[in-house]
């Protein structure tokens, strides 16, 4: 009875039993770059410099003046405790950050190939298109050529009308034609 109670409260029946999700087991791993990623930003900021700075001149007088109790005496150990903590955590989230940037940039220099691979075999077949215009337009007739061959007509029956036969008074031939 117990199994039938079991199975029933299984929705997901392609989920093997045992490996239901625990409570906090549920890890973004996105959500925890992104934070990484803003806790890094801020670390090297100068206004976090600054209050750094701030905090541990603070610490420091406190900890020194000679009327208030000092909780943390002159080699400032808690302090140095902090610190230590604090640069346990933020070394392994800037490197975390800086590997989320490297996959962006290569992400980045990826889709930069595949632009550039576009534009060339779109650059190469604008050349070959290029070519052919210009293989097929040495056949074309210009407007020079054009006026060339009308000239040359011109001048040929200029030639043939006005020819010296014609000049001289010679008869024409046989078969009527001009020589």
């Amino acid at each position: 009875m117990q199994a039938t109670r079991l199975l029933a409260e299984r929705t997901e029946l392609a989920v093997p039993r045992g490996s239901a999700p625990r409570v906090g087991s549920r890890y973004d791993a996105d959500a925890f770059g992104r934070m990484s990623e803003a806790i890094a930003r801020f670390l090297g900021t100068g206004r976090f410099l600054a209050g750094q700075t701030i905090f541990v001149a603070a610490w420091i007088v406190v900890n020194t003046i000679f009327l208030l109790k000092h909780w943390d005496p002159y080699p400032f150990i808690l302090l140095n405790l902090m610190f230590s903590t604090q640069a346990a955590y933020a070394a392994p989230l800037i490197l975390l950050a800086q590997n989320r940037q490297d996959d962006r940039d290569r992400a980045s220099v990826g889709r930069d190939r595949e632009v550039a691979a576009r534009t060339q075999s779109d650059t190469e077949f604008l050349a070959r298109e290029l070519a052919a215009v210009r293989l097929a337009l040495e056949d074309v007739v210009t407007t020079a050529d054009l006026a060339d061959k009308l000239s040359h007509l011109e001048k040929l029956i200029r030639d043939q009308a006005g020819g010296p036969s014609a000049r001289e008074g010679d008869s024409p031939s046989s078969d009527g034609s001009r020589p």
